[in-house]
């Protein structure tokens, strides 16, 4: 008997489940029998409890049922998948992840989970475009002429600032040093309004972070956009280039992403009706206008998909983690 790889099992799961639709809706009639457990790894306001509180009350609509935020911060948000990860897979505890769950087994040791294995992806929900600002004393329009100025100074002599190690805006900033080959220092700060703040001052040069987190000092002139990330320009700023456009494929897959996955071991009729239920509500007007508001891109995609995003990011973190010799605090 020839056998058969991971993706490929997952690819005639998922047409199973989608192929026989009726069946699935059919056999999770009851679903769900009591409230729903929709687990944020994070604080309250947050960009994943944002949004979790956005759908929520929707889901709940749907179902008939509580669904019920449950903020489960720290460890940079390994506690609440954890919990997620040994909970029952019968679909009353989710997770809302964000993207940094796949760089977790490249910066901890001990991860009490494995993301790749211990979870069910049900499906994507948003994306958010980074952004990289400089302050007023750096000399560069957009990024062709940022590689130029950067090239121009003695090697480590300009630094960049993060919230901190390990986090999406340090690891997106890495990969971009090692596959343009400039030389920037790292400062990490305990949180990101102290990086924000001294890169304006002028005591760091740059930072890598959200278009919504910055649009405000960038629109009072106190920071200057150079680029974005994805396929296209943020409708919050137009008037900034992708990287893309500007002939910089190095933050190719560094938007932060969005999506809800379930404990390993759902049944492929439950995760088909979830998919379905969570892209149903996703698609309402009043939902996405919320999103677009926020400044986040509405984006939805199959269980296969989501499965295939998320090895690629954990391939990807692995090595940039280990290139830069990256250890989370």
């Amino acid at each position: 008997m020839n056998s058969i790889t991971r993706r490929e099992a997952l690819f005639m799961a998922s047409a199973m489940a989608f192929g026989g639709s009726a069946v699935a809706q059919s056999s999770t009639s009851s679903f769900p029998s009591r409230p729903v457990m929709l687990v944020v790894p994070f604080t309250a306001a947050s960009g994943s409890d944002t949004i979790s509180r956005i759908i929520s009350p929707r889901l709940g609509e749907l179902w008939k049922q509580a669904v019920v935020v449950d903020n489960r911060p720290g460890a940079s948000g390994n506690l609440g998948a954890d919990r997620v990860a040994k909970a029952t897979p019968d679909g009353l505890t989710l997770l809302m992840a964000i993207n940094t769950i796949a760089a977790s087994p490249a910066l901890y040791k001990a991860l009490p989970f494995k993301p790749a294995t211990d979870f069910t992806p049900i499906t994507l929900l948003a994306t958010s475009g980074f952004a990289l600002v400089v302050n007023n004393d750096v000399p560069a329009k957009d990024m062709q002429s940022l590689m130029a100025y950067i090239k121009s100074r003695p090697a480590g002599s300009l630094n960049y600032a993060s919230p901190g190690n390990g986090t999406p805006h340090h690891l997106g900033m890495e990969l971009m040093k090692s596959t343009l080959g400039v030389d920037i220092v790292h400062v990490p700060f305990k949180g990101f309004s102290g990086a924000m703040t001294d890169t304006m001052s002028g005591q760091v040069q740059m930072m890598l972070a959200t278009v919504q987190s910055v649009l405000p000092q960038v629109q009072a002139g106190k920071l200057r956009m150079l680029g974005v990330t994805g396929d296209k320009r943020s409708p919050l700023v137009p008037d900034v280039a992708t990287f893309r456009e500007q002939g910089i494929s190095s933050f190719e897959g560094v938007d932060a992403w969005y999506a809800v996955f379930g404990p390993a071991g759902m049944s492929p009729a439950l995760v088909d009706r979830l998919n379905h239920d969570f892209v149903q509500v996703m698609n309402q007007p009043v939902v996405s206008k919320k999103l677009a508001d926020l400044g986040l891109t509405l984006k939805t995609s199959s269980p296969v998909e989501l499965h295939d995003l998320m090895a690629a990011d954990i391939s990807r973190w692995k090595k940039v983690v280990a290139d830069a010799h990256i250890v989370a605090e």
